[in-house]
């Protein structure tokens, strides 16, 4: 990315200090990083939240009930509007997982900061792989090739994890991808890359197109030892992501955002990447 300058504006505008930061740039500066935005490319990494996709944890179904309806030509102030009312897990649809979720005692919702919910992003992509082994989880190899073309990556920077399995949303059935024996078999992380992309270039959150951070031959059966190990370690991630495939693996920033109920363990979440335009 060649101008840091911006990026760095929409951290501190989103870290709360907007206006300050504005007051203290010139006009020009002010003009070129709102002509940034305009000119950027938008993509969509949620999922519309619906009853029938996939459910996340519990027995109860997720329900979206209409409280108050629209009467036609009738307003709120005649008693008509619309209100609906939610019912589902936090972990529902395209979330975020806090460690908490995990970790006892670990950092809620209220506890990430704003700074870290914008954020450089990059794309390891290794869904050509997955297309030929569904069970496939990134490796140290998939992270050196990409740092080799694209230089070591950031600190506190957002990584996710291309497989292409959001194409299957919201099949329950395609997503787990059961065999003739019952078992799961889809993609996801590794123990030796979480580390690596925790300990040693300390990445901020991971996102992932799958349901889990795991693989499903763990995740169906319960089984989470490296989402365990990577909310562990004090950072987040987002679950069940979708068209990372519009996303460049390098140069495009994350917004990640979503509700904070209080001591929040989990919430659907609403993400979407920024892409400059490039000269």
């Amino acid at each position: 990315m060649k101008n840091w300058f911006n990026i760095i504006f929409v951290a501190v505008a989103a870290a709360g200090g907007y206006l300050l930061a504005v007051k203290n740039l010139s006009e020009g500066a002010q003009l070129n990083f709102a002509q940034t935005l305009a000119d950027a490319t938008y993509v969509d990494l949620s999922h519309v939240l619906h009853e029938g996709i996939p459910n996340g944890p519990g027995p109860e179904p997720s329900k979206i009930t209409a409280l108050l309806s629209h009467v036609p030509g009738e307003g709120m102030m005649n008693g008509s509007g619309s209100i609906s009312h939610y019912s589902f897990p936090g972990q529902w649809g395209t979330h975020v997982d806090p460690p908490i979720h995990f970790i006892g005692g670990g950092r809620t919702l209220e506890d990430i900061e704003l700074s870290e919910m914008v954020l450089p992003l990059v794309v390891i992509d290794i869904h050509y792989k997955v297309a030929t082994n569904p069970d496939y989880q990134v490796s140290m190899d998939d992270i050196q090739l990409w740092e080799q073309a694209y230089g070591e990556i950031p600190a506190k920077s957002f990584v996710a994890l291309r497989t292409d399995w959001s194409k299957r949303w919201p099949d329950i059935d395609k997503i787990r991808n059961w065999d003739q024996d019952g078992k799961s078999h889809s993609p996801g992380w590794s123990m030796e890359v979480l580390d690596f992309l925790a300990n040693s270039r300390n990445i901020t959150a991971i996102g992932h197109e799958t349901m889990d951070t795991d693989t499903g031959s763990l995740a169906a059966i319960g089984e989470y030892p490296l989402e365990t190990f990577f909310l562990g370690t004090n950072k987040y991630q987002i679950e069940n992501m979708k068209s990372l495939d519009q996303v460049p693996e390098k140069g495009a920033f994350i917004v990640a955002t979503w509700a904070v109920p209080k001591k929040g363990d989990g919430f659907p979440a609403r993400v979407f990447a920024i892409i400059p335009k490039t000269k």
